[in-house]
């Protein structure tokens, strides 16, 4: 015998927020080892309801309270024992060097799992009984780089990531108190410590070097080859060359070697040292030059792409007017309290999110949600309820920290704390997707793996190349060295990122968040979209269109029931009877209803004055006990249903009262995205709906597409995306909610209206966060140009390489091989740059 039991995870790992999570596997494993146990997994998160661990046991061997205590247990000592951390860090400006620095993490012991990106994000899961996290501060400090933090305030970008958990927690409950919830908060100043201590030039002290090391090269040059002067002066030009240009080169290098690993850096050394072995003081001076010089143009340009991230979370004002026991005071942003009331005069930013409860104005929403207009915002019309349910609350009541308050003051009352927001939300989430490495990344990763070594095999026997043809050693080593030079793939290894960063951030900015350089590639390259129809493709406010009693029931009778069970639902079609249904009615008392119970994908059941009623589509009384469906009837709900209705047919008892007719507009803007998306190359589009076939084409037929499925069940719905995606990619467009497991087999699973959202933030790989479907094609259009703005990079660094490799055999010299190498890296990073001005014509 087998019984199952589910438990809230986050009650059981309080402090994990991701089911990817390693500490969830840890649970599951630990759980399934137990005797007694048969099967451990997590029920993904659906709807307002977060992930379940889903524990399948022997009731023979364990009881229910048992399995609740070894849950509770394991959960409690994974916590205390595994800690996490996402630090913003200075220092960290390639990703070379960001390669670097998580394969030396993850060969320390204690640290489980790790991983850094060229944009200053570091992320770890580290043991607390072998590592702490001032251990991992200080192995930090020791490669150079410096966890920054804001004084005073969040760490912002990416750390608002850690600034979003700092509370929250991402350290898992450290016995130590603050540290291990500190992520990213220090002493002043501690980040530029690390990542600039000693730097007599601070943050400038790279290109500073770099524009020395070729003046003090050219004085050499000049000295030499121009005037009689001892030949000490240009030598010693040329050794300040050599120091200057590669300090910073040769502190990565030594990083690498450290890892026994060969990298550009190392290759570039080896190339100058060598070209000083030779007596050629000036090329290698040179090379030096231009490769530190590219070095620190290439962190000015992926500084300009992170910058542009960072003003995402520089959007919240770092103070709030407020009103508390009668008195008006400023006080930070992080000191707000749910239920606070913000003063926000005109022109401000909001300082949190919340609802309007006074006064009346123009939000300019766009620093969140993309929205080219400003919104119009009300007082709500019921503060407590909203107030209990602020997720609920309209988009005409809803206010989001950072978006721009217009001409009315407003109060505002606050339902998240700072570290909860929207913003914040989306900048921990943009800071997350920067670390993210798109499927060419992980290629030109494992391609570098190879290449590298086979570069190094190919030197070595060059440098041999005296043996089998007649000219001396120094020409052999020069022409070794120059391959070298050639052959090293700078421009390959910052190709993906740099255009993965700016695209990322050009769309948050749009109001697009992208989960990382997977989903963007894949939205650039895909051909088929699937829609919901409810909220996605139609306005998801349907209205009371017919209402048709049965024989020997009345209007009012039929509305009064609807009425009555439908107003214990919060779906659309139920929202819609209930509004409609009173309206209709006027002043008549509406009985009470109880037992409210959905019989998934077909209608509901509850109890109204002793009897049971059902409401639910025809399919609903094929499965439930009671008098069949009338012929009349059936045939009344198949005319409307031709029409493009939806119907609900309600019975009361044995009973039949009759059949109402519903009908959701299509979305204004449906017809004309549709239209952009099929000119951006999206050749198939299909419309899933859980509506039956005939409501289903109707609505098709009206936006403009070409197939819709009708009749699917949630589980269909599923079904029908794998279908879909067996055949090509294929992104799945929902709200996020109904549609999440859906969304989670598609390709792509984008969620609209996102903003205020956490389920939708958290089950896409897409996030619209403005509820307008025009938003979509600047999406897949910024996806297109990232995907051949990737594909122009890898093209223009491979295709270097492809020429200069052989062109450094036959005889090119190092110092034309360096201007070329060092050309084309920066080329490929200021070609990435340019999506931080894509445009998109539908899109403003």
């Amino acid at each position: 015998m087998t019984e199952k039991l589910r438990l809230e995870l986050p009650l059981l790992l309080p402090e994990v927020d991701d089911t990817a999570d390693g500490c969830v596997a840890r649970l599951v494993a630990n759980l399934s080892a137990r005797d007694g146990v048969l099967d451990a997994h997590i029920v993904a998160a659906e709807g307002d309801e977060p992930a379940k661990l889903c524990v399948h046991y022997d009731p023979d061997f364990l009881s229910l309270p048992r399995i609740r205590e070894l849950a509770q247990s394991e959960g409690a000592k994974i916590t205390e024992r595994f800690g996490h951390l996402r630090w913003n860090v200075e220092g960290l400006s390639n990703q070379r060097r960001a390669r670097t620095v998580a394969e030396r993490l993850l060969r320390t012991p204690g640290i489980v799992e790790a991983d850094a990106s060229a944009a200053g994000v570091v992320r770890l899961d580290f043991d607390r009984e072998a590592i702490s996290e001032s251990d991992v501060r200080r192995l930090l400090g020791e490669m150079g780089l410096g966890v920054r933090a804001e004084p005073g305030r969040a760490p912002s970008l990416p750390a608002a990531a850690g600034a979003a958990d700092a509370h929250a927690g991402h350290a898992h409950g450290d016995e130590k108190g603050h540290e291990g919830h500190d992520h990213g908060a220090g002493k002043e100043g501690e980040g530029h410590g690390h990542a600039h201590g000693g730097m007599i030039f601070g943050a400038n002290t790279e290109i500073i070097f770099a524009i020395l090391c070729g003046l003090f090269a050219a004085v050499g040059f000049g000295v030499e080859k121009l005037t009689s002067a001892p030949t000490w002066i240009p030598m010693a030009a040329y050794i300040l060359a050599y120091g200057l240009g590669g300090y910073f080169t040769l502190r990565e290098a030594i990083d690498n070697l450290r890892m026994k690993r060969f990298e550009i850096d190392t290759l570039m050394l080896v190339a100058a040292g060598g070209a000083a072995a030779l007596g050629a003081w000036a090329e290698g001076a040179l090379l030096l030059f231009l490769f530190s010089m590219g070095h620190s143009l290439e962190h000015y340009a992926m500084g300009r792409a992170k910058r542009a991230i960072e003003a995402l979370a520089e959007l919240a004002p770092q103070t709030a007017l407020v009103r508390r026991d009668g008195q008006t005071r400023e006080i930070p942003v992080e000191e707000l309290a749910v239920g606070d009331i913000a003063i926000v005069k005109p022109n401000e930013r909001m300082p949190a999110d919340g609802f309007v409860v006074v006064g009346t104005s123009s939000v300019n929403q766009a620093p969140v949600t993309g929205e080219s207009m400003p919104v119009d915002k009300r007082p709500v019309d019921d503060p407590a309820g909203a107030a209990a349910q602020p997720d609920k609350v309209a988009a005409a009541h809803r206010i989001f920290a950072g978006t721009i308050n217009g001409a009315g003051a407003i109060e505002v009352q606050v339902s998240r704390l700072s570290k909860d927001t929207t913003l914040a939300k989306v900048v921990q989430m943009v800071g997350e997707a920067e670390a993210q490495k798109s499927p060419t990344q992980r290629f030109t990763d494992r391609f570098e793996r190879i290449f590298v070594p086979a570069v190094l095999v190919l030197v070595v026997l060059l440098l041999f190349a005296w043996v089998v043809i007649d000219e001396p050693f120094r020409d052999s080593f020069y022409r070794a060295m120059a391959v070298l030079v050639a052959a090293s793939p700078c421009a390959l290894a910052i190709a993906t990122p740099s255009a993965v960063l700016s695209g990322i951030a050009r769309a948050a900015r749009g109001g697009v968040l992208v989960k990382g350089g997977g989903p963007l590639e894949n939205l650039g390259t895909l051909r088929a979209i699937a829609f919901d129809k409810t909220g996605t493709l139609t306005e998801g406010r349907p209205q009371i269109t017919d209402v048709i009693p049965a024989d020997g029931a009345t209007e009012a009778e039929l509305l009064r029931i609807a009425i009555a069970v439908e107003s214990l639902s919060d779906h659309p079609l139920a929202a819609a009877v209930a509004s409609g249904g009173r309206a209709r009615l006027g002043e008549v008392a509406i009985p009470a209803a109880t037992d409210l119970r959905s019989i998934t994908g077909r209608g509901v059941q509850a109890m109204v004055e002793g009897e049971a009623v059902h409401i639910g589509s025809p399919k609903l009384f094929g499965v439930v006990d009671g008098a069949p469906l009338p012929e009349g009837l059936r045939d009344a709900g198949v005319k409307l249903e031709e029409t493009g209705r939806t119907t609900m047919i309600v019975r009361r008892g044995e009973r039949y009262l009759g059949v109402i007719g519903l009908m959701d507009t299509p979305r204004a803007a449906a017809v004309a995205t549709l239209a952009r998306l099929r000119e951006l190359g999206i050749t198939r589009m299909i419309m899933i709906s859980g509506d039956n076939q005939r409501v289903a084409d109707a609505i098709a037929k009206q936006v403009g597409l070409d197939e819709a499925w009708g009749d699917l069940m949630p589980e269909d719905k599923v079904e029908a995306i794998k279908k879909l995606k067996a055949q090509d990619k294929v992104a799945m467009v929902g709200d996020g909610v109904n549609d999440a497991p859906a969304m989670a087999n598609a390709t792509v699973g984008i969620a609209m209206g996102a903003a205020g959202s956490d389920v939708a933030l958290e089950t896409a790989d897409v996030a619209l966060m403005a509820d307008d479907l025009a938003h979509l094609p600047f999406a897949v259009g910024l996806s297109r140009q990232t995907s051949r703005i990737i594909r122009q990079n890898l093209y223009m660094s491979l295709g270097v390489v492809a020429v200069l490799l052989p062109a450094t055999i036959l005889g090119l010299g190092i110092g034309p091989a360096v201007l070329a190498h060092e050309g084309s890296t920066l080329v490929v990073v200021f070609n990435a740059l340019r999506l931080l001005a894509f445009k998109d014509r539908d899109h403003v």
